[in-house]
């Protein structure tokens, strides 16, 4: 019965399927007009019982069907003891929660009814040794001769915001946004996640790729590349066994759309764990690294890193030229960004002598009078945004990297009622700055509805992005 609507080495060619649109495997996965649960189970423990609940709980608005072998009732929807059972067309996405042994012919009889796309969170393939990967190695042809994508095996699951669909067996459900993930690692889908519901900078779709068997992460990439709902593609990778196909294939999505790059496994003991973890096959990470720059990918090197880079790509417009000036309230951060901006292709801009006058007449003479721009003490409620307004709108100015308002954003805090001006900035002026104290004005009515940007604690994760971005001129 229905609710009614309401790895092992990763092969990173894409595979064609027989008789299949590519594209309509992701439609199904991403935006699938049913979902069923194959191992739906009543038990809090299972991995079937917390799949299904997600996606009762987030409203999926199709069809939803649980199959168990019981026919129980699970969650309030009585279980079909068989996929046969399904009704014809009624689940495009199949969630399967079931042993190994037993997905082959699974697949075949969701095949049968119409499914398009399996997630399969089943683990013991590739990653558990000879006989695992030989199951993998069946369930990968099997799926390919059904017209079946199939995502995983050993993953956590998947979530489609756009859908409201939220098809996996942990808990994070971020809001809404413009970010797609994709990772070799559940848990640091699960993490990114997390950020995303800590700042309120969303994700518009997020998989786990478990062994990536026959849908790998460039494969994923190629989707978002072209999904209207994604801005940039957030990615973690542990391991390429053909570290060239991999760039060749994601150096033309990273022109069409940014992508941000963690990787582990790049010590000898993180590369033996990645092994043991997912079966990937390590590479050198100096090679990466370069090739990483060479295909404008941004490489990050923790995950908070990874996420402010890729929500700042979500929520600030690309800088049309190199041109930077920085704006901070603290003289020895601007310095160290001073010094980051030096060993970049980007420019640390010479003030204008129309702008060093117009700062003049707003900041008291102790300012720096110079690029960075230190309000040396003389920052307030209202010179903040008149003198910000005044650096972004120049027209020598591309980008603006804002440091250090935490005290001012607890002013903010204070006043919520207090009137205060929106930044109006210039078409293509980027604007990196503190997250806490943008989440703190955006809160005190500083700011109109636009979600609060993202950055560093400490103020460095904007200016982070902005130095190791490798294009940050507009084509």
């Amino acid at each position: 019965m229905s609710r009614a609507a309401g790895t092992a080495s990763e092969e990173l060619e894409a595979v064609p399927v027989p008789g299949s649109d590519p594209s309509q495997g992701f439609r199904a996965l991403f935006e699938p007009r049913g979902v069923a649960v194959a191992g739906a189970s009543s038990h809090p423990g299972k991995f079937g019982f917390v799949a299904l609940h997600n996606i009762l709980r987030h409203d999926f608005p199709g069809p939803v069907f649980a199959i168990s072998l019981s026919g129980e009732e699970v969650l309030g929807l009585q279980a079909l003891r068989s996929a046969d059972e399904l009704p014809d067309g009624g689940a495009d996405l199949v969630v399967v929660c079931t042993p190994a042994a037993a997905n082959v012919e699974l697949l075949r009889a969701c095949a049968a009814r119409g499914v398009k796309a399996a997630f399969v969170t089943t683990a013991g393939y590739g990653e558990a040794g000879t006989e695992g990967e030989r199951a993998e190695a069946e369930l990968k042809e099997v799926a390919h001769e059904l017209g079946v994508l199939l995502a995983g095996p050993n993953g956590q699951g998947l979530i489609s915001t756009p859908a409201s669909l939220c098809a996996q067996i942990v808990a994070p459900y971020p809001p809404p946004g413009r970010i797609a993930i994709v990772s070799q690692s559940g848990n640091f889908v699960s993490s990114f996640m997390n950020f995303a519901i800590q700042t309120g900078i969303g994700v518009s779709r997020a998989v786990s790729a478990g062994n990536a068997s026959a849908t790998t992460v460039p494969d994923y990439l190629a989707y978002y590349a072209d999904d209207p709902a994604t801005a940039v593609s957030l990615a973690y990778v542990e391991g390429l066994p053909d570290g060239r196909a991999f760039f060749d294939r994601i150096r033309p999505l990273a022109a069409r759309k940014p992508i941000v790059v963690l990787k582990g496994g790049a010590s000898p003991g993180g590369a033996r764990a990645a092994a043991s973890h997912t079966g990937a096959l390590a590479a050198d990470d100096k090679v990466f690294d370069g090739a990483c720059r060479q295909a404008g990918v941004i490489r990050a090197a923790t995950v908070e890193e990874a996420f402010e880079a890729a929500a700042t790509f979500a929520t600030q417009p690309l800088p049309r030229g190199p041109r930077v000036v920085v704006y901070t309230s603290a003289g020895g951060w601007g310095v160290v960004t001073a010094d980051a901006i030096s060993h970049s292709s980007l420019e640390l801009l010479p003030l204008p002598e129309d702008l060093r006058a117009d700062l003049d007449a707003r900041l008291p003479p102790r300012w720096s009078r110079n690029n960075p721009v230190d309000l040396a003490g003389g920052e307030t409620r209202d010179t903040i945004p008149e003198c910000m307004e005044l650096v972004a709108r120049h027209p020598d100015v591309d980008a603006v990297i804002y440091l250090g308002m935490g005290i001012q954003s607890n002013e903010a805090r204070l006043m919520p009622r207090a009137p205060g001006r929106p930044l109006r900035r210039g078409r293509g002026d980027g604007v990196g700055g503190d997250r806490q104290a943008r989440v703190d004005r955006h809160r005190a009515g500083r700011y109109p509805s636009r979600q609060p940007g993202p950055g560093h604690r400490a103020g460095h994760g904007p200016s982070l992005l902005l130095v190791r971005q490798p294009r940050c001129r507009r084509p």
